[in-house]
């Protein structure tokens, strides 16, 4: 057991062995793939861009012609979203056109329903 010490006229918090062993595991776990699908998902754009590919396929002219991004704006956040696997996309003769993947239609439904609630 793991006592540790708190107030003078409280008693010890004890930790069994067991436990403290698996927070330090927990504690080395490597969680670069989570800080780095957190960061991607920081930005106010790409959550408009997943929110918008949830409603339909959509070619990165169509983007650029809602949201006034220049072309290369949006290419550089499709890629990131491309990257972390949530978009995906396809060549449809000249236009290359991005989709929500099955784990970005996921992410962006669990994200949705979390925050809403404290919205």
């Amino acid at each position: 057991m793991t006592m540790r010490e708190t107030d003078s006229d409280q008693e010890p918090y004890i930790l069994p062995d067991a436990t403290s062993i698996k927070v330090h595991e927990a504690m080395k776990e490597n969680v670069d793939n989570l800080v780095s699908l957190f960061k991607v998902l920081s930005d106010p754009v790409r959550i408009h861009i997943l929110k918008a590919l949830r409603v339909s396929e959509l070619c990165v002219c169509v983007l650029v012609e809602i949201t006034d991004y220049k072309h290369s704006a949006l290419s550089y956040h499709l890629k990131l979203l491309k990257d972390a696997e949530l978009v995906d996309s396809r060549r449809d003769r000249n236009f290359q056109i991005y989709y929500l993947t099955g784990p970005g239609e996921k992410m962006l439904r669990t994200i949705e329903s979390s925050f809403q609630k404290k919205m």
